[in-house]
């Protein structure tokens, strides 16, 4: 039985998605508070893994539940005849993750068939935050907005984003891993000023390479800043080298908003390209 979680989390205090080995994790969290309720070893599958201090309010997740898994969770549910187990699956794991917690299950559904939560996937948005001299330091926003001493330019930044979208190599804004492409399609990417003051970056893709997004956004904040000319945003691409022109920015910012899915027949056969392309990758 497979089993679709929508998650979000306050990435501050994580050392990242991935479950690891001694580390706290979001991962290892909500895996944690999922096998006190089903028993076992449960394991997530996501969509997109996400870096130590990256937030999410649209993660997704999927778990397969073993027979022995499943009648458990059933039973457990059995006593309110009213509750349809699976969705009040996600009322039960935010009782265990406690008051307060920096990561919770938003909801839980049965998952259509040939749902995969990762391989499914068509696209993924995320957005950044930046502060500068308009908009002021607010201390209550530290932990999901990056400051840069500055007063940017928002519509020289927005411009320069604009000139990135489309199907590219972009090498020179990811971190290199050996035999992994670096050819994506950037759907989307354009700056605004909130009505705070805060500079928000909504960036769309069919995936992300590693520190792809934040080397993105630095390279808009060195427009902004009047270090790099629109143009350069392009040029630096299209040199498809790694450069010290600009700086990554902190994961502090990010944050993963919303992924997209392909219509319910469509699954499938969209995870079975996607696993296909990887492979040749």
């Amino acid at each position: 039985m497979r089993i679709r979680l929508d998650i979000a989390y306050d990435g501050t205090h994580f050392r990242g998605w991935a479950r690891q080995p001694g580390l706290r994790t979001v991962q290892g969290t909500i895996e944690s508070a999922l096998a006190r309720i089903v028993g076992g070893d449960p394991r997530l599958v996501v969509a997109g893994r996400t870096d130590a201090g990256v937030h999410a309010t649209g993660q997704v997740a999927h778990v397969d539940l073993d027979d022995g898994q499943r009648e458990r969770l059933f039973t457990r549910t059995r006593r309110d005849a009213a509750s349809d187990p699976v969705d009040r699956l996600a009322h039960r794991l935010r009782g265990v993750l406690g008051a307060y917690p920096d990561a919770t299950v938003l909801r839980t559904s049965v998952a259509p068939a040939g749902f995969d939560a990762r391989f499914s996937a068509v696209w993924r948005r995320y957005e950044y935050r930046v502060g500068d001299e308009v908009s002021g330091y607010d201390p209550l926003e530290r932990a999901r907005t990056t400051t840069v001493r500055a007063r940017l330019d928002v519509e020289a930044m927005d411009a320069a984003a604009r000139s990135l979208i489309g199907l590219h190599d972009f090498a020179a804004y990811c971190k290199p891993r050996e035999e992994a492409t670096t050819i994506r399609t950037l759907l989307e990417f354009d700056w605004h000023r909130s009505g705070r003051g805060i500079l928000t970056a909504n960036i769309k893709a069919d995936a992300f390479c590693h520190s792809m997004v934040r080397a993105l956004v630095g390279a808009c904040v060195a427009v902004g800043e009047g270090r790099l000319t629109v143009r350069d945003a392009a040029t630096l691409r299209d040199a498809g080298e790694r450069t010290s022109a600009f700086k990554v920015l902190a994961a502090r910012g990010l944050t993963l908003v919303e992924v997209g899915y392909p219509a319910d027949d469509l699954l499938a056969a969209r995870a079975e390209q996607t696993r296909a392309r990887r492979d040749a990758e």
